[in-house]
């Protein structure tokens, strides 16, 4: 049996840091409001210049200097991204081309939003699994800055910019990616969006997030908690294997919730929600790599992902480490 392994994992973030005490000067809120809701404390912000496909590369990069194999032999790139740098081509053919992979690869965008790793990583375990692929790069990109309301308090205080990626590769050994559930439930269209669209060079209706934070909230604690137990059951695993929880870096009162309904000490939980803020698609494997290259995470780990996002969607990930 072909089983994806998770051989190299990378991250990037922008320099400019965007700390509660400056957003308290540009909107009606405080660093002890934000932080008593959410958990963070602040989160990167791109440059005019920066777009996700910069950020991708970067995290790509740092991926590559952690394993052996080279760029020519990715057979497979999905960039999970709901900011694209352009309208098209994709921003994962715009990154083919920075990261200077000439040959003629399967390249695409996948946009799950916040859940759009978790989503990359189900698709890229079918490939690896079908023996057509063997080297498959899925990153995590998303410059949410872009189109974030910084006279909303109530979305401004959440969101970041970053990059997270891992390259997976198969194996015969019994390592990797266990299982992936992914799911979606459009009802929750109107609790979450962005609703601007570009129609003949103008820009029509509302192009920044609009939330509404406790039907958010709701959804996210069951359907996240509901995926954990159902994986687990599906698998033969009990809480107390897991290693690790590597969730969403949405809101640390939702981590806290879902941790406490699988009865997950928060010892077992990774966190980076307080340094990044929610950054989207990256928020996962910014957390799987910081966990990884900070020593937390071992061979051998099980380790449990998930995330949730816009559409909604939402979707949880095993895998041995």
């Amino acid at each position: 049996m072909t089983y994806a392994k998770i051989i190299a994992t990378g991250s990037y973030v922008p320099e400019k840091i965007l700390n509660n005490e400056e957003l308290a000067s540009m909107v009606d809120t405080s660093n002890e409001w934000i932080l008593s809701r959410t958990g963070i404390k602040e989160r990167r912000i791109t440059t005019d210049e920066e777009k996700t496909s910069n950020l991708a590369y970067n995290a790509c990069l740092e991926a590559f200097k952690s394993c052996s194999i080279d760029k020519s032999e990715i057979d497979m790139i999905i960039l999970a991204t709901a900011s694209p740098d352009i309208i098209i081509p994709s921003t994962g053919c715009i990154l083919q081309t920075m990261l200077g992979i000439s040959n003629h690869i399967p390249v695409y965008d996948l946009q799950a939003a916040c859940s759009g790793f978790i989503y990359g990583l189900s698709s890229a375990n079918a490939y690896i699994k079908s023996g057509k692929y063997k080297n498959i790069l899925v990153i995590g990109a998303d410059t949410v800055s872009k189109f974030t309301d910084y006279t909303d308090r109530n979305t401004c205080v959440l969101f970041g910019d970053g990059a997270g990626c891992a390259i997976l590769q198969g194996t015969e050994e019994n390592t990797g990616i266990i299982d992936c559930d992914i799911f979606a439930d459009s009802s929750g269209i109107k609790s979450l969006n962005a609703n601007g669209r570009l129609s003949k060079g103008k820009v029509e209706g509302y192009p920044y997030i609009k939330m509404d934070g406790q039907a958010v909230y709701k959804m996210a604690v069951k359907n996240l908690t509901q995926a954990a137990i159902n994986i687990m059951n599906k698998n033969g695993f009990v809480e107390e294997q897991i290693s690790w929880f590597i969730p969403h870096q949405a809101n640390l009162r939702i981590i806290e919730a879902v941790a406490a309904n699988l009865s997950f000490p928060m010892e077992k939980v990774i966190i980076t929600v307080d340094k990044h803020g929610n950054t989207s698609a990256a928020s996962v494997p910014l957390a799987l790599d910081f966990a990884v290259k900070s020593g937390k995470i071992k061979p051998g780990d099980l380790l449990l992902l998930e995330a949730v996002g816009a559409g909604f969607t939402w979707g949880a990930c095993l895998v041995k480490y």
